[in-house]
């Protein structure tokens, strides 16, 4: 178990951090942080970072955070962006895609067991 929650915590801080940075830095503002959808995905996003950094009953908190994740993903393709699209400006969306860069992870993960 310990051996997977290592693996998440990499994941967490050189993949799903900075992407939930992304998100809150440039599209979230186009609708404000006041917007019932804004104000669910950061809830999310802080409960998410609440599991990924805890430490206690590992396969409980695993499980949750496999339910969560998917959740949210669900909600942000579906929901989310879809009303960011429809809300923002053609202006604002093409000053997204210029700003938006793939986050790449030039890091591997070391363990073999994944490889």
């Amino acid at each position: 178990m310990q051996r997977i929650k290592a693996y998440t915590d990499w994941f967490f801080k050189t993949s799903l951090l900075p992407h939930f940075r992304e998100e809150e830095q440039f599209f979230f503002p186009l609708l404000g942080n006041e917007h019932e959808l804004i104000k669910k995905a950061l809830s999310e996003h802080r409960r998410l970072a609440r599991l990924f950094e805890s430490n206690t009953d590992l396969e409980k908190t695993l499980s949750q955070i496999e339910e969560e994740l998917e959740n949210h993903i669900r909600f942000e393709e579906r929901i989310l962006f879809n009303e960011i699209q429809n809300t923002a400006s053609e202006k604002e969306i093409q000053a997204i895609e210029k700003l938006h860069i793939e986050h790449t992870n030039d890091e591997t993960w070391a363990d073999e067991f994944w490889t």
